[in-house]
């Protein structure tokens, strides 16, 4: 097996699949994946991609709906770019084989509608956008003659070393659990696309592997990262008791689809001009209230008076889910609550996807370009993704083709050999339970300068735990993670803390308004670094 490669590619969503594909033409291409190839958020997404493709619709409406949308920290430079070149990300995707859901005719695209756009923009594959799109991109993959996949393997820290002109990446350690074995894989660029965080949090959209490790390992090794504060909270996921959080995406809304509390009130109207389609933050924050002021366990959607057939035709995975459940979403309402859904933090980068580690880019969910301020609008993540991909595969190979592999003299896996084989692991579950139920309760949707201190205090507990078991027993995948996840929590908190003010996703009650004098800016942290 080779231990050098052109490029590495740590995920396999959308960003890392599309970046691969790219660069794979120009040198040889690892992918390295947790657990199967298709888990990833990207294979867990509903709604769609938002772009341009209407003579109805305009790049400075989009852009228009973008910034409301970030409450005033996107960067439009970004912003603009990314919105630009859309309509060529989506032809792209078609030409790899992408099937995208046609009008009745079946002579266009079919476009929908989601919270916070003011056109019908979202091109989308009935309800599983992104398994379709996975599913092509990863077969586009595995046709690679210069892609090599390693699934169910687990990052567990980079190779980061001072060179000539400061911090580079050659590459990462990598963690194979099905052997025991540990990989040191170089590589004249790197990139994490590992996705998000999601599974930080107590209720979640995201795949079991949603643990942050791309921006833990990017922090440890001396990257910035910018407003993790700025976690978005889905407002609907089915709730029912014993049942897995099941995403009701917001296209439903888009389609007609009315919140209403138990008593059949219509509530958006109280919150928001644009009610049901309002953005996600004033949603979540509202249904939140609802909540708290009734003390019931959900919220209820109602689609009972679109069509039945229209229903499955646009909804076909979430109708026949939620039918598995018990409801039938044509005559039933839709017990529904907020969960965590997306980061719009992250490694801080340019929109080329260069992080501040030479040879170390990023992009997807775990970069933060400036794409998405204070709060996402819906369907830009996929968007950005194959758009951001897209530039740093270009930047990628100008930088490969340039330079000669920049690499450490010496090499050595970073945790010890001379350890205990894992044992006691009822406290990795344990600490996963209390970390989850933790940042739910303390640093979700509604947050509270005493809360987050109290946070901070019982964060410090876990953590003690989680090193002294990481470094005094053998590597193991669970393990991996939750250290990823420790790292991932702290920031959230740090920054939480840091900014006196709400501001989007943000919302602190100590600090309710918006404060654009002293906090219309980003949250920045690094960690020093010294070698």
């Amino acid at each position: 097996m080779k231990n050098h490669y052109d490029f590495l590619v740590i995920g396999s969503g959308i960003a890392g699949l599309s970046y691969a594909l790219q660069v794979a033409e120009y040198g040889s291409t690892a992918i390295i994946t947790k657990k199967e190839a298709t888990e990833s958020s990207t294979n867990y997404a509903q709604g769609g991609i938002a772009s341009v493709m209407s003579s109805m619709d305009s790049f400075d409406a989009h852009l228009a709906d973008t910034l409301n949308a970030g409450a005033g920290l996107c960067h439009q430079d970004v912003v603009e770019r990314i919105i630009k070149i859309g309509p060529e990300c989506i032809r792209r995707l078609a030409e790899l084989g992408v099937e995208f859901t046609l009008n009745k005719e079946g002579s266009e695209l079919s476009l929908g509608r989601e919270g916070g756009h003011s056109f019908n923009r979202v091109v989308h594959a009935a309800d599983l956008t992104g398994r379709e799109i996975e599913r092509a991109l990863l077969q586009s993959c595995r046709d690679h003659k210069n892609i090599s996949i390693f699934a169910d393997h687990i990052a567990a820290d980079l190779i980061s070393f001072r060179g000539p002109s400061g911090l580079c990446c050659g590459g990462a350690y990598i963690y194979d659990p099905e052997k025991d074995r540990r990989l040191i894989l170089t590589a004249s660029i790197t990139m994490l696309a590992t996705g998000g965080v999601g599974q930080v949090y107590r209720y979640t959209t995201n795949p079991r592997i949603a643990t942050g490790d791309g921006i833990a390992m990017a922090y440890r090794a001396g990257a910035a990262v910018a407003n993790l504060e700025f976690m978005q909270f889905h407002p609907t996921t089915l709730s029912l008791v014993g049942r897995p959080t099941f995403l009701i995406s917001e296209a439903v809304r888009g389609e007609g689809g009315v919140l209403r509390s138990s008593d059949g009130t219509a509530f958006m109207e109280k919150y928001h001009p644009m009610k049901d389609l309002a953005p996600r933050d004033i949603v979540a924050r509202a249904i939140d209230t609802e909540l708290k002021k009734s003390g019931d366990e959900t919220v209820f959607l109602d689609i009972r008076h679109i069509s039945a057939q229209h229903i499955k035709s646009r909804f076909p995975n979430i109708y026949i889910s939620c039918l598995e459940s018990g409801i039938d979403i044509t005559r039933d309402l839709i017990p529904v609550v907020p969960a965590a859904h997306y980061m719009c933090g992250g490694v801080v980068t340019d929109i080329n996807g260069r992080s501040d580690i030479e040879r170390l880019f990023v992009c997807g969910e775990t970069a933060c370009t400036g794409m998405h301020g204070a709060n996402r609008l819906a369907s830009n993540s996929l968007l950005e993704a194959v758009a951001t991909a897209r530039f740093a595969a270009d930047e990628s190979i100008s930088e490969f083709l340039s330079n000669p592999p920049l690499l450490p003299q010496k090499l050595e896996f970073p945790h010890p050999t001379d350890v205990a084989k894992p044992q006691e692991r009822v406290l990795l579950s344990h600490n996963r339970r209390e970390l989850k139920r933790l940042m739910w309760d303390h640093v979700g949707i509604v947050r509270s300068t005493y809360r987050l201190q109290e946070a901070v205090e019982r964060m410090s507990l876990i953590k003690g735990s989680v090193d002294r078991y990481f470094t005094t027993h053998a590597l193991s995948y669970p393990s991996i993670e939750l250290r990823n996840m420790v790292s991932v929590a702290e920031l959230i908190i740090k920054s939480a803390l840091s900014r006196k003010e709400s501001r989007g996703l943000h919302y602190i009650v100590d600090f309710p308004q918006t404060d654009d004098i002293h906090w219309k800016k980003d949250t920045i942290l690094r960690k020093e670094i010294s070698f």
